[in-house]
């Protein structure tokens, strides 16, 4: 694999390319673990290419290499797109004589991306975070509250016992230990984490089971003639996923981070959610491009719905816990028989194996859980937690699972094969820590109106305009069709 770095940045500027100093950048070494878990799984010839040049300059802030660590994953994806080629002759970019297109992540773009990518224009987007949601000394340490969800926010306040205000909660958890209010918490169907160091996570039941997982769980099928999508598709240079159709089953941010990208570059998405559920703070985000449904699942008639959909998916994006679709009917044996085809993704917080293998988390919780915030604090000198810049577990994790898929494409057209990838939060931070950042980059300088993109998206809660794209493949525009709509807006069923 050869990497050469740029000196512009944004998709208008071609880049001369220099040799990547490799004590500036852990770009590289990133991108060959992450390649490595999508190669692995995927039996087709490596990702690893020299067309990928790294663009733009500076770093966000961090204990840990974050700005590198956004890079790789973007490029990751792109580079799983781009090994597409045109599948002109059915060998979708596999042929030894065909030259892949060229690949360029801009780094200061991608810095961007992994923190919010939409900037509303004359109107107020939701905040991100419940007003009791936070990081809260406890008598012993530090615990984060997750209480978005108005069912995780009632659970955390009934073992409080407090009504909710902050100055409540912060007197209440304050005469707690960590360990034991989060275990209560999450007893009680809501969603806490106590902060743990990197060594104590390394240590503890649950970080040495996700240290035992790989990055990306595979496992094949065999479709046969059953298989209905297959052979109906070819990709094409200019939308190369036009006509696959994705079903998107997942909230928040990792798993709506792939369908979006996936989206991008002309897959037909179609989310669907509960009705009553919301995410005011995050929808705007990650719905660019899709088309939002919502379904019943606990009725006869949500659940054919969802069926019928299966049948004529090609990909489906789940982050449900391990069991709840199980419950419904539509466990892993019975997704598998409405469609042999289908490229099944799912998503875990803590990992699929272990104590905790099945508990709630979101990205914050796991900074606070494997140390992240721990190791924040201390090299900034803080008296209290410092997390991340940004999601960046939630939107890595994302961009391998777009990659994965995309690659399980390749494998069902050439090989007849269904697959099932899995991917877990957990396993993406112990990739995060694997690097430390020693010698900090130049950071990155303030955002100007050249990094935006010049197009105006009309949302359903006004005009937006995003920031530019950070990958740039060549000859294959990155283009959402669809603006970001409010979920429910959307009938569920195939276009």
């Amino acid at each position: 694999m050869r990497v050469t770095e740029s000196s512009g940045h944004g998709a208008t500027r071609r880049p001369d390319a220099v040799s990547l100093a490799e004590d500036s950048t852990f770009v590289v070494n990133y991108l060959r673990e992450m390649l490595r878990a999508v190669d692995q799984g995927a039996s087709l010839p490596s990702l690893a290419t020299p067309s990928l040049t790294l663009s733009g300059h500076g770093a966000l802030p961090c204990a840990f290499p974050f700005t590198d660590f956004a890079t790789a994953a973007i490029a990751t994806a792109s580079l799983a797109v781009a090994a597409l080629g045109t599948g002109e002759a059915g060998n979708y970019g596999l042929a030894s004589d065909v030259a892949l297109p060229a690949v360029n992540v801009d780094r200061r773009l991608a810095s961007f991306w992994f923190q919010t990518s939409f900037r509303a224009q004359g109107w107020a987007s939701s905040p991100l975070w419940d007003p009791i949601a936070g990081d809260y000394r406890t008598a012993d340490g530090w615990i984060r509250l997750h209480t978005n969800a108005p069912h995780h926010r009632a659970a955390a306040l009934a073992v409080l016992g407090v009504p909710g205000e902050r100055d409540a909660v912060t007197q209440a958890v304050s005469t707690w230990q960590a360990d034991a209010l989060e275990a209560q918490v999450v007893a009680s169907g809501g969603c806490a984490a106590a902060m743990r160091t990197l060594a104590q996570w390394d240590a503890h039941p649950q970080g040495l089971a996700v240290a035992a997982e790989p990055l990306l769980h595979w496992q094949t099928f065999d479709a046969g003639a059953a298989t209905t999508r297959t052979g109906a598709w070819r990709p094409f240079a200019g939308r190369p996923l036009s006509g696959i159709r994705v079903l998107d089953l997942t909230r928040i941010l990792a798993g709506p981070t792939a369908t979006r990208f996936l989206a991008g570059f002309g897959a037909q998405v179609l989310r669907i959610d509960p009705f009553g559920w919301d995410e005011p703070g995050t929808v705007p985000e990650v719905v660019l491009g899709k088309r939002c449904a919502r379904l019943d699942l606990k009725q006869a008639d949500g659940r054919a719905t969802l069926e019928a959909l299966l049948r004529d998916a090609d990909i489906v994006v789940h982050g449900y816990r391990p069991d709840a679709l199980e419950n419904l009917g539509l466990g892993a044996a019975r997704r598998r028989e409405l469609n042999p085809g289908l490229i099944d993704v799912s998503l875990d917080a803590y990992g699929w194996q272990g104590p905790w293998h099945a508990r709630r988390g979101y990205d914050s919780l796991l900074q606070m859980s494997a140390g992240i915030a721990d190791a924040g604090m201390k090299a900034a000198n803080a008296a209290r937690p410092v997390p991340l810049p940004g999601q960046g577990i939630d939107y890595a994790t994302g961009y391998l699972m777009a990659a994965a898929a995309v690659r399980a494409l390749a494998m069902r057209q050439t090989q007849g094969l269904g697959v099932t990838i899995r991917a877990s939060l957990a396993r993406t931070a112990r990739l995060l820590v694997t690097h430390r950042t020693e010698t900090p980059l130049p950071p990155l300088a303030d955002e100007t109106a050249d990094d935006l993109s010049p197009r105006i998206e009309d949302t359903s809660w006004g005009p937006v305009r995003r920031v530019a794209t950070p990958m740039t493949i060549a000859g294959t525009p990155v283009d959402w069709a669809l603006p970001a709509m409010a979920l429910g807006t959307a009938t569920p069923e195939w276009p």
